[in-house]
């Protein structure tokens, strides 16, 4: 008798997921299913301008920064299958406790436990609690801290320094997860919450880290799907003043 691998029962469980919620959105809306089939996984996720690797990124981004748990299991195992590492997607819930609030990372945590179990993930493949930090740009770092600290330092000096002490100088230099791609995480939440505000500073660090202005530009596509068309409109302007100020 042939037994199937752990990765292969959990391809196999998810495939039976994915049919039996094609089969509801069906009964309940026929359209939607099919624009489910036909525009959103049959198209925007075949798009050449961002790998599949990046748009799981984005999606868990958005799902988990909105606390939409029902499509997470599946987006999680999508994930894996497009080769994000368990302890990326660790740091990926981890960095969005900070940018989406704690309750949402709690509820990611409380979907992805149950992927990890299923797929055999250990503690060994997840980040160190307290790991050797990435090297720090300090002139860059100094800059970023006397602006925050001029505008806000009298409001809420306690947001200032954590913004120094944990965001910049911990969180943002945590190792398992690549500056790029944290820079990928932070803006897609940004867009997919409505924060527009913020997405100047973190478009500019995204492209700063490697992200090029079509993969921007595609990260804006895959969230009108995922977070909707007004929050991706009302992020277009902000793109587009970021991309003409930048040089060529």
């Amino acid at each position: 008798m042939k037994f199937l691998s752990k990765g292969a029962i959990a391809l196999l469980s998810l495939t039976v997921c994915t049919v039996a919620q094609a089969n509801d959105v069906r009964a309940v809306a026929p359209a939607l299913e099919k624009y489910t089939q036909d525009r959103l996984l049959g198209d925007v996720w075949k798009r050449p301008g961002l790998s599949p690797r990046d748009r799981s990124i984005v999606t868990l981004a958005a799902l988990i920064a909105r606390n939409q748990t029902v499509e997470m299991p599946y987006y999680v195992n999508l994930a894996l299958d497009h080769g994000v590492k368990p302890a990326e997607i660790s740091e990926i819930i981890t960095h969005l406790a900070f940018y989406s609030g704690w309750g949402n990372a709690m509820s990611a945590v409380a979907v992805t436990k149950d992927v990890f179990a299923k797929r055999g993930i250990k503690a060994d493949q997840l980040p160190s609690a307290s790991p050797w930090l990435l090297a720090l740009d300090e002139a860059a770092e100094a800059d970023r801290a006397k602006r925050v600290a001029d505008q806000f330092g009298a409001v809420s000096p306690g947001v200032v320094q954590y913004t120094t002490d944990v965001l910049f100088r911990d969180l943002w230099l945590r190792p398992d997860l690549a500056p790029r791609d944290r820079s990928l995480v932070t803006v897609s939440v940004l867009i997919a919450s409505g924060q527009v505000a913020q997405i100047p500073y973190h478009l500019n660090r995204a492209m700063d880290n490697g992200f090029t202005r079509e993969q921007a530009g595609e990260v804006l596509t895959h969230l009108a799907f995922y977070a909707g068309w007004p929050n991706v409109f009302s992020a277009l302007p902000v793109a587009k003043e970021v991309f003409e100020k930048r040089p060529k």
